[in-house]
């Protein structure tokens, strides 16, 4: 028996639309580019009328009896549906954990900054993961670096929520905050004014 190909070498099958000569019921319910019925007729004569406006014969809805189909330019359809597409992705936001590393003997300007960027962070609707690094024999100060973050997570506290407490990951301490929901709300009409 010879091996099985590491990669499957066919061409990928592609759904082609059922538009035009690929639509094969004989009979359909035709309704016109300006939304108007047009009844059921055979698919020549709907084939026909649509060569006539130089437009498409498009399949809308097989389920239905007789099968539904528009007369439409397919080419613009297809590219008005893509251009709303991309409009959808443009418009929504992927939340992203930004991080924000300090050591637990951090200076009060220092953590001013640090504080700074987290709520930047969570003002663009990022999560915001607070670590606090332990080196050598600073491990044994969790309670510091834990009374630390709680003060970051208080200091932050009209923009973030905590999402996770603090806890210990290895040589780390870590804590997560979430945005909070009216913040993310005020920010888009402070930024249009």
């Amino acid at each position: 028996m010879p091996p099985r190909p590491r990669f499957d070498r066919r061409a990928p099958v592609r759904e082609l639309p059922n538009i035009n000569d690929r639509i094969s019921y004989p009979n359909l319910r035709v309704v016109d580019a300006d939304g108007s019925q047009l009844g059921v007729i055979t698919r020549e004569a709907a084939l026909d009328v649509a060569r006539d406006r130089e437009l498409d014969l498009v399949l809308v809805s097989e389920k239905a009896d007789p099968p539904v189909c528009r007369i439409m330019d397919y080419g613009k359809y297809k590219f008005e549906q893509e251009k709303k597409a991309k409009e959808a992705k443009k418009k929504s936001h992927q939340t992203e954990v930004k991080e924000v590393k300090m050591r637990y003997k951090i200076d009060s300007h220092d953590y001013q900054v640090r504080i700074g960027q987290a709520v930047r962070f969570l003002k663009s609707g990022d999560k915001v993961k607070c670590t606090v690094i332990f080196r050598g024999r600073e491990i044994q100060h969790t309670a510091l670096a834990e009374q630390l973050l709680y003060r970051m997570a208080k200091d932050l506290e009209e923009n973030a929520e905590i999402q996770q407490p603090p806890k210990r990951e290895g040589r780390n301490m870590i804590m997560f905050l979430s945005p909070r929901k009216q913040a993310a709300g005020k920010t888009p009409a402070a930024t249009a004014g």
